[in-house]
Order: C-alpha cells, then structure tokens, then sequence
C-alpha cells in the first residue's frame, strides 16, 4: 500500500441525532427539559466526509464536511443543510479534555438564515462516562450563518440537548465507508481513522489517573 494512494481516499460516516429544545432559552439543559415538556423536537441526519486521510489526521482540529438536513416542525420542517463542518476531538484548555463540533447552516420554513452549533464534552469524569459523553450534543440555534469567530455575538434562538439513540448509534456504525483510493487504500483510510479516534478515546478515558498526594 503507497503513501500516495492512502492520501487520496476519504471517509465517510451517517450520523443521526435527535433530541429538544427550548427558544428563547440559552441553558442547555433548561433548553432540554422545557423543549420535553412542550414537544419541542429536533432531528438532524448528517453524512459526514473527511478530506483525504493524511490531511483530516494532520488537521490540529480535523475537520470534516456534513451534508444532509434538519427537521423541527417549528422550524418549518425538514430543511436541507446549506453548509455543514465537523470537527473530531478538539483540545480544549482543560487537561485531556477533547470536544467534537458541529456548525451547521440552514434556513427555517420563511427563509431566514438559522446556524446550528454543538458540541460534545469528551473527559473522564467519575463514572463510566464514555457513552453519554460520545453521544450527548449540546446544541445551539443562532440567528445567521455564523462562523466559528462570530458565536459570542450571535443572537441566541434556542438551546437544548440532542442524542444518540442506541438503535441509531448501532446502525451509524454500518455505514462506515472510504473511497477514492481503490480497494487497498480504502482499508489503509479506514484503519488510519480508527486508529485516530480509538487512540483519542484511550487518550481520555484510558489512562489510569493520577491520584492525588494525602493531605
């Protein structure tokens, strides 16, 4: 298998999340319970591709695109995603922590510009954390297209917390494809992409941690 031909292939995954929301609510998890108690539902079905392999591990913050669609019936419905980017394990400046992002672009049902924003906690808290951290979306509609440098200032439409559910997050793991490089460097991309993310996760789950002295 050459280097050139694992640099040419991508990988590609379907990732579906849904959960509620609250507007006119900026805590997330006020967002949630208010969204439950009102049936305020929000689905996203997302395929999400990396850029040739040695590129998105390279990338500090390897980014991917997300093509595909929202659906809030108080938004109007299913709405096509315009514009969509994900981030994998992203430090932050807490010690091992890692966040994934999500930045979606769409419009509601009159046409107004609507950016989706999320992001997941990856860190070993007490507990076994690791399935509510990978699957637990803390989510933000803003007003706009907004970029990464423009959230602070966007008018916040609603907050709440989307999942994935286990049948879902059982099937997402069926749809795990790389292409672009024949057979060979197909494998060789998906190999390279499971060794990125499992070696994250050992990263903040696996190592024992360090105790602290005795007073």
């Amino acid at each position: 298998m050459t280097g050139t031909t694992t640099t040419a292939a991508s990988v590609r995954f379907t990732e579906e999340m849904q959960g509620h929301l609250a507007f006119g609510e900026e805590d997330y998890e006020r967002g949630h319970e208010r969204g439950v108690a009102a049936k305020t539902s929000l689905l996203f079905h997302l395929t999400i591709e990396t850029p040739p392999i040695d590129e998105f591990v390279a990338d500090a913050t390897h980014e991917a695109a997300a093509t595909g669609w929202i659906r809030c019936e108080a938004l109007g419905g299913k709405r096509p995603v315009e514009q969509g980017r994900f981030h994998l394990f992203v430090a932050t400046e807490r010690r091992g922590e890692r966040r994934m992002r999500y930045r979606l672009h769409f419009r509601d049902g009159v046409g107004s510009p609507l950016t989706l924003v999320g992001h997941k906690v990856i860190a070993d808290d007490p507990g076994f954390d690791l399935w509510p951290d990978t699957t637990t979306l803390f989510t933000r509609l803003l007003s706009g297209h907004v970029e990464a440098d423009g959230d602070e200032a966007a008018p916040i439409i609603a907050s709440g917390i989307l999942r994935i559910t286990p049948r879902s997050f059982a099937r997402q793991l069926t749809t795990f494809r790389a292409r672009g490089a024949g057979a060979a460097g197909n494998v060789g991309a998906l190999l390279r992409f499971n060794r990125l993310f499992l070696g994250e996760l050992w990263r903040v789950y696996g190592k024992p941690r360090r105790r602290e002295p005795a007073a």
